[in-house]
């Protein structure tokens, strides 16, 4: 059997690592001209980290991440919610804070011991399918036929625009901005803290550990280190950046012999950090789809999931971001009544970081 995967993010990678543990050695294509060393996702929820023991990269990721032992939240400048999740959880079933180059890496070299090498400067120009094959151009001008193709390619698939799969949505106006921060000494590296703020305006800010005194700085604001309602010991800014939210989900995860996956099939608002753990879940249902010969099921299946997730982190955006007073306030009875109800704590914490 003859796999192309195009794109070598964790959606990518996952993909291979799932053929290449039964055997079969995919190739994998990446536009970029080396691994990535920037980190876009960071949270790795505990199905992800299940998914990859079967691999053998699990203990690995887990050994250099940051488990997410409390949560706490605050608004304003007032704790409203503060969790110990190691009252509920095992250690093993926490979710790991990780960059997320550092999360290729590790699945990159788990992958080499399998005979997998990912060819980076390689694009994809063009690419066709029928219902037995697909026809592949890469920018080298070489041309292959493929069993199966799966498009992991981004948010700007290539793979998706040459077949002409629309990607619906839209883009939201407003500019939220991230950073990746050293910080102090004093600085507890396995709190997830969330701020709201309220007033005319209102802000989220999330604070994710990502190593040790390394942390990252996601905001619904232009400038994410400025206007956080918190002081930090920062030592050393490893990067700051901007971007806007997409809502978007492809027509079709399905075309002739080509699947698509992760941020290729959807995109969504970071609230909840279910992005790159989508991804992963996709890729291995799309393999097990190949094998098993069901990949107009899982075309079913994942878009629904896909539709559902994007259901969810937008009343979620919608509703942590809204300026009624009436929202905020249901909002903070809701973290009331979970910081004073042991079982509720357990639901919440179940909701928040199951996938």
């Amino acid at each position: 059997m003859k796999i192309l995967i195009v794109g070598a993010g964790p959606t990518g990678l996952t993909a291979a690592l799932e053929f290449a543990r039964r055997g079969i050695i995919p190739e994998i294509v990446d536009a970029k001209k080396s691994p990535s060393e920037l980190s876009r996702a960071v949270g790795i929820l505990p199905k992800s980290i299940d998914t990859l023991r079967a691999s053998g990269v699990a203990d690995k990721i887990i050994e250099e991440g940051v488990g997410l032992e409390r949560l706490v939240i605050h608004y304003n400048h007032k704790v409203l919610l503060d969790l110990d999740a190691l009252k509920f959880f095992e250690p093993r079933d926490l979710p790991i804070g990780l960059p997320q180059d550092r999360t290729e890496t590790i699945m990159s070299d788990a992958l080499g011991k399998m005979g997998v090498k990912i060819k980076y400067d390689c694009k994809v120009i063009d690419i066709s399918t029928n219902q037995k094959e697909a026809s592949v151009t890469f920018s080298n001008n070489e041309s292959k036929k493929y069993d199966w193709v799966i498009g992991s390619d981004g948010v700007n698939s290539t793979v998706r625009d040459k077949l002409g799969i629309k990607y619906a949505g839209y883009e939201l106006p407003e500019i939220w901005s991230i950073a990746d921060l050293e910080l102090g000494s004093e600085y507890n590296s396995g709190t997830f803290n969330g701020w709201l703020t309220g007033g005319a305006e209102k802000d989220i800010f999330v604070m994710v550990p990502i190593g040790p005194k390394r942390v990252r700085l996601v905001s619904s604001t232009s400038d994410s280190v400025k206007s956080l309602p918190a002081k930090l010991d920062i030592v050393n800014t490893k990067r700051v950046g901007a971007f806007k939210i997409s809502i978007r989900q492809a027509k079709t995860y399905l075309k002739g012999r080509v699947l698509l996956a992760g941020d290729s099939a959807h995109t969504h608002s970071p609230v909840g950090g279910r992005g790159m753990n989508l991804g992963i879940d996709d890729a291995v249902e799309v393999v097990k789809a190949i094998l098993d010969e069901k990949t107009h099921e899982y075309n079913t299946k994942r878009r629904k999931i896909g539709a559902k997730t994007i259901r969810n982190t937008e009343r979620a955006r919608k509703a942590i971001t809204s300026t009624n007073p009436i929202v905020a306030i249901f909002i903070r009875l809701i973290l009331f009544l979970v910081q004073h109800i042991p079982y509720v704590q357990k639901m919440f914490l179940m909701k928040m970081t199951r996938l």
